[in-house]
């Protein structure tokens, strides 16, 4: 299948002007994002007041998408996670939009991707039981409309990484609003000695 449609995972977004400090911050944000102002600038080595300023600018320029808590899903009732991979009869970009739309309002799906390959969507699906995720793939799934064939993939265990890898272009200039200093490598390095420390406990 394909799609001119412009792949966001592949584009940086608009990171161009982080600097090293941004980016211990944006580290110890993503791994525990209750950590104050005062923890984040003790972490990366830079007063609170500047500290606060640079995560207001990463907000304010949509860097920083949103704050979100980690729930246990047992205590939800969840036993069971699975991935469906669905095969769709027409690829045109209004009925794959469409689709996916209308999946992720199912409140069992976690996640949908469009991708290559031989199916044309992922769905990640969260449920009780494996009755539940038989209901689930039948009642909302199979029966659709333009839907040919649908594989199920039940997960048994998971890894997950909260951080985001940094790339950078060669010829992508590290922003600096102090010429190099050890201030400007300090973010890094306190970000880094922060997981750690949390990681021991």
């Amino acid at each position: 299948m394909t799609t001119d449609r412009t792949n966001e995972f592949l584009h940086p977004a608009q990171g161009a002007g982080l600097d090293r400090t941004d980016i211990g911050i944006l580290a110890l944000l993503q791994n525990n994002a209750r950590l104050s102002v005062k923890e984040i600038a003790a972490a990366i080595g830079l007063a609170p007041s500047s500290t606060h300023e640079r995560i207001r600018r990463m907000r304010d320029s949509g860097i920083l998408l949103g704050t979100h808590v980690e729930v246990d899903p047992r205590a939800l009732g969840i036993g069971l996670e699975a991935l469906f991979m669905i095969e769709l009869a027409k690829h045109k970009r209004g009925t794959v939009d469409r689709f996916m739309d209308d999946v992720v309002k199912v409140p069992e799906v976690r996640s949908a991707f469009l991708v290559t390959g031989r199916y044309d969507l992922v769905v990640h699906v969260m449920v009780r039981d494996t009755r539940h995720l038989k209901d689930l793939a039948l009642d909302h799934f199979t029966n659709r409309p333009g839907v040919t064939r649908i594989e199920t993939s039940i997960i048994f265990d998971a890894r997950r990484r909260y951080e985001l890898p940094v790339f950078r272009h060669h010829d992508d200039p590290v922003r600096r609003s102090t010429p190099r200093s050890r201030r400007s490598r300090t973010g890094i390095d306190g970000a880094r000695q922060a997981r750690e420390r949390a990681t021991s406990r």
